[in-house]
């Protein structure tokens, strides 16, 4: 395979040399990514102020919505402005016609990562089940780290920091700058440390940046995200990155924090960081495979044609 035929967007031949440097670089493309998604959350936050969607004293399901919609709605838009706007291309990544069948697929990924993890730290006795509790509210757990969590921050960190990082610096650099800025955002989580944002970093930003690589598609990205966060939290009541669960199960976790994950969540647990570990590690294999791997720009021949529609499955 070409690794050439992995990028989602190639600079047109007719581009100026300000063009080139400051609408379509790497760099110019991701500023103009992040000052319209602050814009749009600007707006959005203003309307929710004034529809007083976001009040303390809202009704806690109006104000899970109107969080899932500024996470998400921001980063949505402002992709949107950056693909078909700048790059001129279609928004294969996120095609709706493939939603069902790469959503699903994404699901299932993150359903088996987190039942496999669980269930690792219940053999070795970290995971205790006390009761069971039905009338948990899981609504706004789906809404906010699900939904707004899921396809908002992998728009954010795969569709937009590695896979334009990609173009510019090569595969690797992008897979470790993607991460570390990933492990870095959860720092000012409840309970979070240096330890539990490397071990995001290491767990979930490597795998799903290299699983956005080899599929070259957002909804398995966000599948996967959207199950992990609320398998965990929602059903089997364990932290999510610090937040506090409401799960249909209510567990303890026992064990040092190394084991257990600690306040922080099962994301800070070594079993975690092996099991998503394992799964990178099939997907670098695959990689490596196809040839995939891109390396930076000043190792490339980049071909002179207006952009270059990236391979999904269908």
């Amino acid at each position: 395979m070409d690794a050439n035929s992995q990028l989602a967007f190639v600079p047109p031949a007719h581009a100026t040399v300000w063009q080139r440097r400051l609408v379509f670089s790497p760099l110019g493309r991701i500023v103009n990514f992040v000052v319209t998604m602050i814009a749009a959350g600007f707006v959005v936050g203003s309307v929710f102020h004034v529809l007083g969607w976001n009040a303390k004293d809202a009704d806690p399901l109006l104000r899970a919505v109107a969080e899932m919609i500024g996470r998400l709605l921001p980063a949505l838009v402002a992709y949107l402005i950056l693909v078909r706007g700048v790059e001129s291309r279609p928004v294969a990544e996120l095609s709706l016609r493939r939603l069902p069948a790469q959503g699903g697929l994404g699901l299932a990924i993150g359903i088996g990562l987190m039942s496999l993890t669980v269930a690792v730290l219940w053999l070795l006795g970290s995971y205790h089940v006390l009761h069971t509790n039905p009338a948990a509210d899981w609504a706004p757990a789906v809404l906010v780290v699900g939904v707004g969590a899921g396809l908002g921050e992998e728009i954010l960190f795969r569709g937009v920091l590695f896979r334009i990082v990609e173009e510019g610096l090569g595969t690797w650099w992008s897979l470790a700058i993607s991460a570390l800025f990933f492990g870095a955002v959860h720092l000012n989580n409840p309970g979070a440390t240096l330890w539990s944002s490397l071990s995001i970093a290491i767990e979930a930003g490597i795998l799903l940046g290299l699983l956005y690589h080899v599929t070259r598609s957002l909804w398995i990205c966000a599948g996967m995200h959207l199950a992990w966060n609320v398998l965990q939290g929602t059903v089997f009541g364990i932290a999510v990155s610090g937040l506090p669960p409401d799960g249909f199960l209510v567990a303890k976790m026992t064990g040092p924090g190394w084991l257990s994950g600690g306040d922080f969540g099962a994301e800070a647990s070594v079993v975690a960081l092996l099991v998503c570990t394992s799964l990178s590690g099939v997907l670098l294999a695959m990689a490596l495979r196809r040839g995939s791997i891109v390396p930076p720009a000043w190792q490339r021949r980049i071909p002179p044609t207006a952009s270059a529609t990236p391979t999904t499955p269908g």
